[in-house]
């Protein structure tokens, strides 16, 4: 049974999978998948963009139980749920155009093969999901792999299952011929069963630890696997930088979802001439947030033993000398953390070098950019990031150690379903979104094709020593250049 974190009340009744439940879940798929693939490309989109028509049609239903399982504000889940229905659109429009058969350009040494690319499905992809967006994070692997022409078994959060099963009976109400998108549910251990039960690729969201628990299971049959684990992500806040937009943006990408975001701004460097003005005015922002069930801005904690962490890294860091300029030790009221902003904390505290995955901001003064970049870099982690300012700001972003920055805004790379997703270090590998992440779903098929006699026949045991001789003189003619 899955309730709401705020209320109580439930939210639905999902059957808990056994391993040979999800063994059979994937093996249904595989056929699901053969048939799935074998519809191509124009029939997929035609059916995804029905899916997605669905989904616009229903946007209230599915925001309203978004709020209701996991306690976002139902104006954060609409905008959750507007992101992932725009990949979905992106995905279906333009799998053909990635993915599909053509020609690429030979090179003169092998003149006489004509070369050809197509991506191919890998057959059936597990997805597991997290609880904090449930509906955008989980679409960003499943749309994909499905726009490339696998089956999907997906295993929702068991915070979020009836989220997770509303997706898939949705999708079914389209594509009721075959079981192509599917759910198994349960706790840690079936996350596990789907890691072995044969699937052929897996794409993962959650925490680092969780990330290499699912890696090792994977490895067990050399089952690929794509990774989107923790971040710790950093603002920085140059001397030029618009302070105004700053600190919305700050307060945004640290708050919303009462900062159960991967991708949240956690940490902000801002340089010695801007940082009074810029804490007052990110201050005087996050204090105006109403925290609640319903209608707040700030909804409740989902996961209940996540407020012991928030609670710590507070208490970590005003043991260690930081100050709460607003918030503070008690701001922890179960089951909803108020908005906590933080200065002068040690680079060595909790709050700074670990996920705290709550409303809190930690904001420390920089000499200049430079100093925020050495920071800002100085962790395992490498999801996502913002830069403010004018002169420098992109030249910044590109110096951060990231997957994806910002610039002059907050978590704006989530909804641009044309890049890729995904971060570097202990916050993951792989990409989903955009190209690369359509490409993450299918199989590089490399096929050659002889067109004509070969001019200077190497890959044989039929060549002469006049033919080797000739071969010397064209490596020498084509690659002995200085330029």
């Amino acid at each position: 049974m899955s309730t709401s974190p705020a209320t109580g009340v439930e939210a639905g009744r999902l059957p808990v999978a056994a391993p040979a439940d999800v063994e059979r879940t994937v093996e249904r798929a595989r056929e699901a998948g053969r048939w799935w693939a074998g519809l191509g490309f124009t029939a997929r989109r035609e059916r995804l963009l029905r899916w997605r028509s669905l989904l616009a049609g229903r946007i209230e239903e599915l925001a309203e139980l978004v709020h209701t399982e996991g306690g976002k504000p139902v104006a954060d889940a609409v905008v959750e749920i507007l992101t992932a229905i725009e990949h979905v659109d992106w995905a279906a429009r333009n799998a053909r155009r990635v993915l599909g058969p053509r020609r690429v350009r030979s090179r003169l040494i092998v003149v006489e093969f004509s070369a050809h690319l197509e991506y191919q499905p890998y057959g059936v992809v597990g997805v597991i999901g997290p609880w904090n967006y449930p509906v955008h994070t989980p679409l960003g692997s499943a749309a994909y792999a499905l726009a490339a022409g696998n089956a999907v078994v997906f295993k929702p959060s068991e915070y979020t299952p009836a989220v997770g099963q509303w997706l898939v009976d949705t999708f079914t109400e389209v594509v009721p011929e075959q079981p192509v998108f599917t759910t198994v549910h349960g706790l840690g251990d079936v996350g596990a069963a789907l890691c072995r039960s044969g699937v052929d690729k897996l794409a993962f969201t959650g925490s680092t630890a969780t990330a290499k628990k699912v890696m090792a299971a994977c490895a067990e049959s050399l089952t690929p696997v794509l990774v989107e684990a923790g971040g710790k992500d950093a603002m920085i806040v140059d001397s030029d930088a618009d302070l105004d937009a700053a600190a919305e943006a700050c307060v945004w990408g640290g708050l919303t979802n009462a900062g159960q975001t991967c991708i949240g701004i956690e940490r902000v460097y801002a340089v010695e001439p801007v940082f009074d003005a810029f804490v007052a005015k990110v201050v005087e922002r996050a204090g105006r947030l109403t925290v609640g069930a319903e209608g707040a801005d700030i909804g409740p904690i989902t996961m209940p033993r996540q407020l012991d962490v928030i609670r710590r890294h507070i208490d970590d860091a005003l043991a260690r000398g930081g100050r709460a300029v607003l918030g503070g030790a008690d701001a922890v009221r179960p089951p909803y953390v108020h908005p906590t902003v933080l200065v002068d904390v040690p680079e060595d505290a909790d709050a700074v070098r670990q996920e705290t995955f709550g409303p809190t901001l930690t904001v420390n003064r920089v000499r200049d950019a430079d100093e925020a970049v050495t920071r800002a870099n100085a962790l395992p982690y490498g999801l996502g990031g913002s830069v403010f300012g004018r002169r420098r700001a992109v030249a910044v972003a590109r110096r951060l150690r990231a997957g994806m920055v910002a610039v002059n805004s907050a978590l704006t790379f989530a909804g641009m379903s044309t890049l890729p997703f995904g971060g570097v270090g202990e916050s993951g590998f792989g990409r989903i979104h955009g190209e690369d992440g359509l490409r993450e779903f299918g199989r590089a098929k490399a096929v050659t094709r002889r067109r004509g006699p070969s001019l200077l026949p190497a890959a044989t045991f039929e060549r002469t020593p006049a033919d080797v001789a000739r071969l010397v003189r064209a490596t020498k003619l084509l690659y002995g250049r200085r330029r």
